[in-house]
């Protein structure tokens, strides 16, 4: 007695629809202009052939076949191609009221015709109409209307074919009959919003009859794959941890932790003010895992890959030839570029794509300038929670603005979260400035609890290690109580 479902093939839709749309019955996909509701459907129509061998009809009554293939194109739907096999059938009405002369009761027994004819040709599975509004454009009697809407509605279900209908929203409704959200079994909500000068795309299932399905609202991206949806609210506290131990890329700050690196998986929080050498410890990061041969997406918001690599060699870290061997990936933008919830999409498109083992974001600070602390907390949470559930090691850098080194909006949100916390400091004494760093909390294993100075040269960065013995250190001192200093 289950209902049966239609996967869409749309990345992330199947999982907050428990499956997929509803099985021969009809969906409507509402929004208002530019919101991608034409793409979502041609999307379900193209995944079905490709990906689940079920034919299609695509009915439009807006755009010529030959337009609706060009702007599908650059996405990669070959739409002619797919025709040319026999596995899509597109059938373009032209309506134009001016060219329409009434002369008795309007119905659609002519469109019945058309389209019963175009799904037996083929044996189409999936049909869509887009959009709905173009076949009563001009008619006035109301009642007429509605009924040959639901005329409409039950022949499709009587076919038997997953049939999604786009339509355009109303100023009060979903639609602008207002009747097409309440005789269908499942309507999606599309909406194009922009706060504070950025852009966001987001979908939300208005009702889904027979199925249980996420009812939140859920960012989506349109780019050159098609519409991606990522249900980041539906993320669980679930996932596995692990005892292997991998290096920081840093032996002098591996032999800092009892268990001589950190846990695989686990996620590290560096914090500190400008210069505190933030940057370079996670270019070390990277280098450890590319020394592994694991892949590294490093995110920088502050610096181009070229400058990035250019900074690093000064202090003897070179990670050119693992970019050359695709290795290592810099995906280098603004934060203004997205919005928050755009930037979370955007992340987890580049880590399906590349697979990596380590993740790398400098700074995550910077995110603030284009949300609340509420939201900037919303998102951190969601991407730590997603790199845990794929077992991905994650490192974090963050600035600390102001000059009592307390904490800001995006420390506070991922400090709790980390498993590794590390803080770095300038301190000007005398004529020098003196960089020091701290581990304030490595979950799961012990680790020093020294305040510990470092320098950075030529050769790279140098820290002081702690003797197991007597507490005194090597190299550069150790400052804090009972610490000793041996030079």
């Amino acid at each position: 007695m289950a209902l049966k479902k239609t996967p869409t093939g749309i990345e992330g839709l199947d999982e907050i629809t428990e499956g997929g749309f509803p099985a021969g019955r009809p969906i409507l996909i509402c929004g208002s202009a530019g919101c991608g509701k034409s793409l979502m459907a041609i999307q379900f129509l193209v995944k079905g052939i490709t990906d689940y061998n079920e034919p299609g009809v695509l009915m439009t009554f807006e755009e010529s076949a030959t337009d609706i293939a060009q702007n599908v194109h650059s996405m990669g739907f070959d739409l002619p191609g797919l025709v040319d096999q026999k596995k899509l059938k597109i059938d373009y009405v032209r309506i134009e009221r001016s060219e329409i002369e009434e002369t008795g009761e309007y119905d659609l027994e002519g469109l019945f015709v058309r389209l019963n004819y175009a799904i037996d040709s083929i044996g189409a599975k999936r049909v869509v109409l887009d959009t709905i509004e173009s076949l009563f454009a001009g008619m006035e009697n109301m009642t007429l209307l509605r009924s040959e809407i639901r005329r409409l509605f039950q022949w499709l279900k009587q076919k038997g074919v997953t049939a999604v209908i786009t339509g355009e929203r109303g100023d009060n409704t979903l639609t602008r009959q207002g009747l097409e959200e309440y005789i269908s079994d499942c309507v999606i909500l599309l909406d194009f919003r922009v706060i504070e000068q950025i852009a966001t795309r987001r979908l939300r299932i208005v009702k889904y009859r027979g199925s249980i399905h996420g009812t939140n609202e859920y960012p989506f991206l349109i780019d050159e794959t098609g519409i991606t949806v990522l249900p980041i609210t539906s993320l669980k506290l679930d996932h596995k941890s692990t005892t292997e131990v991998i290096s920081t890329g840093l032996p002098a700050l591996d032999d800092l932790f009892h268990a001589g690196g950190l846990y695989r998986g686990n996620t590290m929080l560096i914090t500190g003010s400008a210069g505190t050498a933030k940057t370079t410890i996670a270019a070390y990061f990277a280098l450890g895992s590319c020394l592994r041969n694991e892949r590294v997406l490093f995110f920088s918001f502050e610096e181009s890959p070229d400058q990035l690599l250019r900074n690093m060699t000064s202090v003897g870290i070179n990670l050119k030839p693992y970019i050359k061997s695709g290795l290592l990936h810099i995906q280098s933008s603004r934060p203004s570029l997205h919005g928050l919830e755009m930037h979370l999409l955007s992340l987890h498109k580049y880590i399906r794509e590349f697979d990596p083992s380590t993740v790398i974001i400098d700074p995550i600070s910077s995110l603030i300038s284009v949300g609340s602390s509420t939201e900037v907390k919303a998102m951190l949470v969601r991407l730590i929670d997603m790199l845990k559930t794929k077992q991905i090691t994650a490192l974090f850098t963050s600035l600390t603005r102001n000059r009592k080194g307390e904490l800001n909006t995006t420390e506070e949100a991922v400090s709790s979260l980390a498993d590794t916390w590390i803080k770095l400091a300038n301190e000007v004494m005398g004529h020098t400035v003196v960089r020091s760093m701290m581990i304030v909390k490595s979950r799961g294993m012990g680790h020093s609890g020294a305040l510990l100075d470092f320098v950075m040269t030529k050769k790279g960065l140098i820290i002081q290690h702690e003797n197991a013995g007597d507490g005194t250190t090597d190299g550069i001192h150790a400052r804090g109580p009972g610490s000793k200093t041996k030079n």
